[in-house]
């Protein structure tokens, strides 16, 4: 049974997504290196202190849901069904993360972040750390014989593999002919029967 947030919960999500909604919609329309953190507090009516409760840097708040792609991530791992092979799981969520990172909607973002350096430094960090937390999610199954090299290695592709298709002409094409290399090599990586 889900148990849905309470009253104090809910208050806090609408004004972490009040805060970020502001904070994108004044990026977009002025540059990101144009607006304070203390113009995005006021324009959307809160403390700069509540800005930073809710969001560790000025970059967070173009990365909001920076947590939410990390948890879905890891959970393509530990939520799978018993004895559902872990690549196609890996694989239909990255799929559909791609999708989410390449609607229409998501276009005037991405080219703020790629034309912005301190972003794109920032979204590097980011993807090394989603890196790091889906390995130690890959090398903490038990069912997984494979090395810890090699779940940090798979975890780097899988990062890898999202962030070439977002920039491909045919995301979801991409996201598959990654995934085919990311197989073999995971296949290749299991230990031998004789070890």
């Amino acid at each position: 049974m889900t148990v849905s947030p309470g009253r104090r919960e809910r208050k806090k999500a609408a004004t972490r997504e009040k805060i970020a909604g502001t904070a994108v919609r004044l990026f977009l329309e002025r540059g990101y290196e144009a607006v304070g953190i203390r113009e995005v507090a006021a324009e959307a009516d809160v403390a700069v202190t509540t800005l930073f409760s809710h969001f560790g840097s000025k970059e967070a708040l173009v990365f909001e849901r920076d947590e939410d792609f990390e948890q879905r991530l890891t959970r393509a791992v530990t939520g799978r069904a018993p004895h559902e092979p872990l690549l196609p799981a890996l694989r239909r969520e990255v799929q559909a993360l791609v999708r989410h990172c390449t609607g229409d909607d998501a276009a005037p973002i991405r080219r703020m972040i790629d034309e912005s350096p301190t972003l794109r430094k920032y979204e590097e960090s980011m993807g090394l750390r989603h890196a790091e937390a889906l390995a130690v999610a890959l090398t903490a199954d038990p069912d997984l014989p494979q090395t810890a090299t090699a779940c940090r290695t798979l975890a780097r592709f899988v990062i890898d593999a999202y962030a070439l298709a977002r920039e491909a002409a045919e995301p979801e094409a991409t996201v598959d002919e990654v995934f085919q290399m990311i197989e073999a090599a995971w296949e290749v990586a299991r230990p031998s029967r004789d070890e």
